[in-house]
């Protein structure tokens, strides 16, 4: 993978963002790996709390997104909750 392609998929999340809060989930932190190979991407991303009844719908954006990329085949969003999300992983600008 080239820093392009993965670059090019984290500014597409950038659109994405979590309806409680104002900020999008890059900049929140929640995005925690990306991988792109031949045209297929894997996206490991957490929230802000396990139990946000927003989850499907911010995963669901989050899909949508990057199938709005060219090459891109295929997209799988997978929620993980390890490490937990906090407010340091926020970034800078996010914090302001």
């Amino acid at each position: 993978m080239t820093t392009l392609e993965k670059d090019t998929v984290i500014e597409a999340m950038k659109q994405v963002y979590d309806p409680e809060i104002p900020i999008n989930v890059v900049d929140l932190g929640l995005i925690y790996d990306v991988n792109v190979t031949d045209g297929n991407v894997h996206v490991l991303m957490t929230l802000t709390a396990p139990g946000c009844g927003m989850g499907p719908a911010i995963a669901a954006d989050a899909e949508s997104k990057v199938k709005g990329l060219p090459f891109i085949d295929d997209v799988l969003i997978e929620l993980v909750w390890d490490p937990i999300w906090n407010q340091d992983m926020m970034t800078e600008d996010a914090k302001l």
